[in-house]
């Protein structure tokens, strides 16, 4: 089944920026889902068995840093790139 999830990331500090690039940059480091960007937001497709862990794990990383990071996210049940 495909997916597509869109997250809007908002570190809470003054140079945010680093942050969100990291975040995307380790997303776009994995084959295997497709990431769009723009000034909002990141957009994640593919199948729901790969990007839900790849996902999770990338989040999670994220958060194991010491900045305080807002995850806002939506998914949908159908990969709306095709």
């Amino acid at each position: 089944m495909g997916i597509s999830v869109e997250i809007s990331m908002y570190p809470l500090k003054a140079d945010y920026k680093p942050l969100i690039l990291d975040f995307i940059a380790r997303l776009r480091s994995h084959e295997t889902i497709m990431v769009i960007t723009n000034e909002m937001s990141t957009r994640i497709f593919g199948d729901f068995d790969t990007v839900m862990p790849l996902l999770t794990q990338e989040m999670k990383t994220t958060f194991q840093q010491p900045d305080t990071v807002v995850m806002v996210m939506k998914i949908i049940g159908k990969n709306l790139s095709l």
